[in-house]
């Protein structure tokens, strides 16, 4: 099918560059932190996940929304990114078990996508200059207006955004007959990662971002979740307090992205906003317990400081990126805690860090036996 729009649209980034593309229908303007993905596939995964909350969205996979979308493969009640800044977007669609076709989507949840964008330049470029605030616009009439909305957005280090994704009331997932209970602190979570807990004959009961020790306390869980989530981890002094409270009573502490960067902070370990980041479903990590490697699917933007983890007698490194030697796990040496970077659950990705939720609920019959 033809463009459905010939509209022209623009990336401008907060250097000053501009991209061009066109619009692919949905007229407006999108600002965020601008970020890609190198996933080829799980388009919709990606566009759902709370984490990616408050950014601009690109893609490196060319064709994006051939295979439509199907409900019951998203992260999140919504799409969660910012905009999406694509090469070719697909107006059609081939798949059996689809909904319906992305452009459609889009429309309904109001979301700015522009195609035609070079994106293998776009990407080339920010891999130089590194994540910054951006905005995808079709109203290109005026460039100095777009430069002064752009300017006001705020810079994504020392934002807080987990309030924005987080559920405003409790709510339970799973059989509540189910042998453990594993209370989690939603800043942002996904909904694979509680169907994984499912899996493994948990009953989840998810807790707004704001939630103190006592909330999480008053359920009786035998084991406890901080959750992946947007945004900068040190405004997040609720979850770190709530850690602290949790790794003092040595109960079963578990976390993933976010949750790791709110756990090590809550060690005494910084975090530092990362020139890129690490987004897509095909990072390699070592094991370093077992030696082994793992592919892994990745989306954080921050980290914890490797330097001062390494010299916290109170903690281990477990895992780490192969990229850059980033952190990409710890353990606590005298606390029944530990946390990783990536995304275990993966959807999309590949499912090699899977065996973490039963070494989570192996923690949890410790503590239960």
């Amino acid at each position: 099918m033809k463009y459905q729009s010939k509209q022209k649209a623009i990336v401008l980034l907060a250097d000053g560059t501009i991209f061009y593309g066109k619009s692919i229908g949905i007229q407006g303007t999108a600002t965020g932190e601008i970020c890609f993905n190198t996933g080829m596939t799980g388009y919709q995964e990606i566009f759902t996940d709370p984490s990616y909350f408050g950014q601009l969205m690109v893609t490196t996979n060319a064709h994006i929304g051939n295979y439509g979308v199907n409900e019951e493969e998203r992260e999140s009640e919504g799409i969660k990114i910012s905009g999406l800044i694509c090469r070719n977007f697909s107006f059609t669609h081939s798949r059996v078990d689809s909904d319906g076709n992305l452009k459609d989507w889009f429309e309904k949840n109001k979301t700015v996508a522009i195609s035609d964008v070079d994106t293998r330049a776009l990407v080339s470029y920010i891999r130089d200059n590194g994540a910054m605030n951006a905005l995808i616009s079709t109203e290109v009439d005026d460039i100095e207006e777009l430069k002064r909305k752009l300017n006001s957005i705020p810079n994504m280090e020392g934002l807080e955004l987990a309030s924005k994704v987080s559920t405003k009331e409790p709510y339970y997932v799973g059989d509540e007959n189910a042998k453990y209970k594993i209370a989690t602190l939603d800043i942002g979570v996904k909904k694979n990662i509680l169907r994984n807990f499912v899996k493994r004959d948990a009953y989840v009961k998810v807790f707004p971002y704001n939630s103190n020790f006592e909330d999480l306390q008053a359920w009786n869980p035998d084991g406890y979740f901080i959750s992946n989530g947007p945004g900068d981890p040190e405004p997040l002094v609720d979850a770190q307090n709530l850690a602290k409270e949790i790794i003092k009573r040595d109960l079963p502490l578990f976390g993933i992205c976010l949750g790791h960067q709110v756990i090590g902070l809550a060690n005494g370990i910084s975090t530092y906003k990362m020139h890129n980041g690490h987004r897509g479903i095909n990072h390699p990590v070592k094991n370093l317990i077992t030696g082994k490697g793992e592919i892994t699917s990745q989306n954080h933007g921050f980290a914890i400081n490797r330097e001062e983890t390494e010299n916290n007698a109170d903690v281990e490194i477990t895992h780490v990126h192969l990229n850059d030697n980033t952190v990409a796990g710890i353990k606590l040496k005298s606390k029944n805690c530990f946390s990783v970077q990536y995304h275990p659950e993966a959807s999309p990705g590949p499912n090699d860090a899977t065996y973490l939720f039963d070494q989570f609920i192996e923690n949890i019959k410790k503590v239960k036996a």
